[in-house]
């Protein structure tokens, strides 16, 4: 991997800065995964001494995943005073959700009539892929390969503006839909929906495109909350007057 880090440098970015991302992103999505379940509570300190040690790295690219985080609205920066989870609530989680669901909605029934036949084999290549991780349990492999079936989906859209709306949301919501897979049962469920939308997208249905990306992000929805309950009631508690 470092390999190839390495000889992606051509862009003016060196393999030391290249790696430190990696591992920003890295301490990233396990600081978010912990503030979702409720590990780290609303309105806890985030102490960067503390995180570098937990995660045996300099305090650089710690500090680089504060900022990622407080970008999606997880982590709040203070200035001068570090930084603390976010006090959340449920309600939020949901309004973002019911607007991913709107907008992937709309990018699955623009995909159904604008996917190129280049798209339709990916899409269900990946949907073959996520078909071995789910029978082996392999959450991690079947999020990843989650996201990439939603990604080649919102591109298919052929909409550059419903594009950047669409990812821009996923990327804050991305921890919320990384938990519902905590629940194995749940890949389940979640590769089943995806079968009925990529019938439908294969078969230029955009009424049933539309309406089962909807209704599986509504899924998502219900499932991400059956995980962390234990953040829901912390939210509440860190927003009740």
């Amino acid at each position: 991997m470092l390999a190839s880090i390495a000889a992606a440098g051509g862009s003016g970015v060196s393999a030391t800065e290249r790696i430190r991302g990696a591992r920003a992103d890295e301490i990233s999505k396990k600081i978010a995964d912990d503030i979702v379940l409720g590990r780290f509570e609303p309105g806890s300190r985030l102490d960067e001494a503390m995180l570098a040690g937990l995660f045996g790295v300099s305090r650089t690219p710690v500090r680089e995943a504060l900022k990622q985080l407080a970008i999606q609205g997880l982590v709040v920066s203070r200035p001068n005073r570090g930084s603390i989870v976010a006090a959340l609530t449920p309600e939020q989680r949901d309004r973002m959700f019911e607007a991913i669901g709107e907008l992937e909605a709309a990018c699955a029934r623009h995909a159904a009539i604008r996917m190129s036949m280049a798209e339709r084999d990916h899409l269900c290549a990946l949907h073959a892929q996520s078909r071995e991780a789910m029978r082996a349990g392999d959450a991690d492999l079947y999020d990843r390969l989650n996201h990439e079936l939603h990604q080649v989906i919102i591109q298919a859209c052929g909409n550059p503006v419903l594009i950047d709306m669409a990812l821009g949301l996923r990327h804050r919501i991305a921890p919320f839909r990384r938990s519902q897979f905590r629940d194995v049962e749940r890949m389940s469920a979640s590769f089943e929906e995806h079968a009925v939308i990529i019938e439908a997208l294969l078969a230029h249905d955009v009424t049933t495109a539309q309406r089962q990306m909807r209704a599986h992000l509504m899924s998502a929805r219900s499932a991400a909350a059956r995980v962390s309950p234990g953040w829901s009631e912390g939210s509440e508690k860190q927003t009740r007057p």
